[in-house]
């Protein structure tokens, strides 16, 4: 019988991440900075549709689909981590169809409404969005990412701060995963921590990670951290990935401005 350990789970999850982002593959070979620029556009592009653009925000999912493709990584690896957000993603326009029921056109003989299309178009923001974070985060390492906001001219503090969390948390998971497990084997066939235990096991999960906290820090210093990212963080970028980059954001730019799936559909019939 396998315990209630969430803790450890969290910790797998983030390892799983760091081993999608060690493989080899051309998406995994695109350098840091064009790939986080280009996520960012892809995601300010896709938000920008609006509210009835169904048709046009569809062509959207070329991309991350053509990237996941790229880097060897089935969407399925990325819906089963983001399992807990989607659902959340997917009652955003949930009561839209209540409030706007104006009928944009017919189905055959069934109306669909605005609000319909809003919820799905809303629906499909979020999850391209999603889909295409996780892909960054999935075929970059977390030092690549923070070297790159650096370069952004992003505040030192704030680089550090970020890839000292994303890097150590795992050891507040593994901490955590341990009194989880002594816990469980002082209290058999209790799932989880029971509330009178709450404070107790949160006020020595704070003093045991203070303590690997001073060791992990102590250490840094003993091997000349100054507060600042290394500089092999900033490596240069190649012409080859600025070139990649260049295209699909020509191509994303060009999928905003024109309706695709419209446009094809008129030269079909025109045809």
């Amino acid at each position: 019988m396998s315990r209630f350990n969430p803790a450890g789970e969290a910790g797998q999850s983030l390892r799983l991440v760091d081993e999608l982002a060690a493989l080899d593959s051309p998406m995994h070979r695109l350098a840091p900075l064009p790939k986080l620029l280009l996520t960012v556009l892809y995601v300010s592009l896709t938000l920008s549709f609006p509210k009835y653009a169904l048709s046009g925000l569809s062509v959207m999912a070329l991309f991350p689909v053509f990237g996941y493709q790229l880097a060897g990584i089935s969407l399925l690896v990325c819906f089963r981590r983001l399992r807990f957000i989607l659902p959340l993603v997917c009652a955003v326009g949930l009561f839209n169809p209540f409030f706007d029921r104006e009928t944009l056109f017919f189905l055959g003989n069934l109306p669909v409404s605005g609000g319909v299309i809003s919820m799905l178009t809303l629906l499909l923001k979020g999850v391209f969005a999603l889909t295409a974070a996780f892909l960054l985060i999935a075929t970059t390492p977390l030092e690549g990412i923070c070297g790159a906001l650096g370069k952004l001219r992003c505040p030192k503090v704030m680089v550090s701060l970020l890839l000292l969390t994303f890097r150590y948390i795992t050891v507040l998971l593994d901490e955590a995963s341990l009194m989880t497990e002594a816990y469980s084997l002082r209290a058999p066939g209790q799932r989880g921590v029971h509330i009178s235990a709450w404070g107790s096991f949160l006020g020595q999960l704070l003093l045991r990670s203070m303590d690997r906290a001073e060791s992990l820090y102590s250490s840094m210093l003993l091997r000349g951290f100054t507060g600042e990212l290394p500089r092999s963080f900033n490596s240069a970028v190649s012409p080859l990935s600025w070139t990649a980059a260049g295209i699909c954001a020509a191509l994303m730019v060009l999928s905003r401005m024109y309706d695709l799936p419209a446009l094809l559909g008129k030269l079909l019939i025109g045809g």
